[in-house]
């Protein structure tokens, strides 16, 4: 039966004890998380890109799946176009690149020189995609980027590989950059149909010309057409004044034109010396009269 010999079993002996779930390894998951596609799980590869909640992804992955219209998986379904990413400007890691392996961070904070490798927090710029440590953007003040000259809002702050915390805080600031830059749009727009409105009454006064008297009987206005003078009407007045053309006009004859010469007067049939010419004149000489 057992326990012949005067032992005394134990409790963990006598009963079965429910097995703790196997502890995650928190370094390695972020040191995974640093150096892994968030949508694929392969090793980063430039260009990298982020999303508006601060996850990293190898840029050709995302436009493979936009392309081929896969299905984004839930931590990933607020990308839904290029426009939902920005590319990172990081700094490469001089001793990741010497030593060639995976103890070193292959990035390092532009400013400071501390490697993004989880250990210290990191943040990127959503106007420039300047990449930081936390420590480091909190000394500038102007808020300005110290690397593009590029200005910044506090909303622009992407905290890269956060905790739930910073997702959700990150998901408010995406919120509202997309708001902001809705708002800015119709702005733009309603700015440019006012300017399209007033150059189009500005071009409209312009071809009315004038006032005109009003019309008893009508309405007085823009209804009203405006008079466009007939072309043909102003050329021929031009043509009365100017002495030149007068010799268009009914009435005028070659004879009677005093500043015409007699060799010119001759040419014609109704000169005294052409009234007794049998044949047509040379110059309007028909074979078909003769």
């Amino acid at each position: 039966m057992g326990c012949d010999g005067g032992t005394i079993p134990r409790r963990d002996e006598l009963v079965r004890l429910k097995k703790k779930p196997e502890q995650k390894d928190k370094d390695a998951e972020r040191q995974f998380r640093w150096k892994h596609c968030s949508l694929t799980q392969e090793k980063l590869q430039r260009p990298i890109v982020m999303c508006g909640l601060g996850r990293l992804y190898s840029k050709q992955n995302i436009i493979e799946h936009l392309l081929e219209k896969d299905k984004m998986p839930e931590s990933c379904a607020h990308i839904k176009s290029l426009k939902d990413i920005k590319d990172l400007n990081l700094t490469a890691n001089p001793a990741y690149e010497q030593a060639n392996d995976d103890r070193s961070a292959q990035f390092i904070c532009s400013l400071i020189g501390l490697e993004m490798s989880g250990q210290f927090r990191f943040v990127a710029l959503w106007t420039c995609g300047c990449v930081f440590a936390e420590r480091a953007l909190k000394e500038i003040k102007d808020k300005i980027c110290s690397v593009c000259q590029k200005a910044f809002s506090e909303q622009d702050v992407v905290v890269l590989n956060g905790s739930d915390d910073d997702v959700d805080l990150m998901r408010t600031r995406l919120e509202s950059r997309v708001a902001r830059i809705k708002a800015e749009k119709k702005a733009k727009a309603k700015a440019k149909e006012k300017m399209c409105a007033s150059e189009a009454k500005t071009d409209t006064a312009q071809e009315a010309g004038p006032s005109r008297p009003t019309v008893p009987g009508k309405p007085s206005g823009s209804s009203l057409k405006p008079i466009v003078p007939n072309k043909r009407a102003l050329i021929s007045d031009k043509i009365g004044d100017d002495p030149i053309f007068k010799k268009s006009k009914d009435g005028y004859s070659v004879a009677e034109d005093p500043n015409a010469t007699a060799v010119y007067k001759s040419l014609f049939t109704t000169h005294d010396s052409e009234k007794d010419q049998k044949r047509a004149h040379w110059v309007t000489y028909n074979p078909f009269y003769n």
